[in-house]
């Protein structure tokens, strides 16, 4: 049995139906399967003898580095189409998709497989990052509160992704915040702009708002 059918609201994608119920995700997903990752990683902290200041200032960091990361993926991968013959397809599978099918509530957050092996790769950058730490005498269990404000950043991206497209928020600014994301789609004049989903600082900072 199919994890999940193609549909009118969830167009295939592939012709293979195995490989296509996994271009669909529900997005209570992304805090089911990260959150208790990032649970495990700050009860490691603690038997490390790091302390509680040290990992909420790290998590803190990790958080604004996250906030970088997504505005730096939107503007530049995402919205990237190579000039060969499978740039338009690439694009189409990383980011198009989600332009054309807007409406598609299982193709809003990132698949689990790709987010999980991201996750491993961001990992291995903050574990280097806390190796040179130790080099230069900072305590060396400081990356993994790092680690987890960036995952956690990550979460609250994909959700908030999600509540923009899905929901209709009644706060100030999170209506601001969904009026900024919808420029993006439906605005060519934002076609090139407007990349922050969960927040708008980096678009401010570089000049893309």
């Amino acid at each position: 049995m199919l994890l999940s059918r193609p549909s009118e609201e969830s167009p295939r994608m592939f012709e293979s139906d195995f490989i296509d119920q996994f271009s669909r995700t529900p997005w209570l997903l992304v805090p089911a399967i990260h959150f208790p990752i990032v649970g495990v990683v700050l009860w490691y902290t603690t038997t490390l003898g790091v302390s509680f200041g040290i990992t909420t200032a790290a998590f803190a960091v990790g958080a604004v580095l996250w906030t970088l990361t997504e505005y730096w993926l939107h503007r530049t991968l995402f919205h990237w189409t190579p000039n060969t013959p499978w740039g338009p397809k690439f694009h189409f599978y990383s980011h198009g998709v989600h332009h054309k099918w807007h409406k598609d509530p299982y193709r809003l957050v990132m698949p689990p497989p790709i987010s999980l092996a991201l996750a491993v790769l961001f990992y291995g950058l903050f574990a280097a990052a806390g190796k040179l730490g130790a080099l230069a005498g900072v305590n060396a269990g400081w990356h993994y509160g790092a680690f987890t404000g960036f995952v956690v950043g990550y979460v609250v991206y994909d959700c908030m992704h999600y509540v923009l497209h899905h929901w209709h928020p009644k706060a100030p600014w999170m209506k601001k915040l969904r009026a900024h994301h919808m420029a993006h789609h439906h605005n060519a004049a934002y076609a090139e702009k407007k990349f922050g989903v969960s927040n708008t600082l980096w678009d401010h900072v570089f000049g893309t708002y």
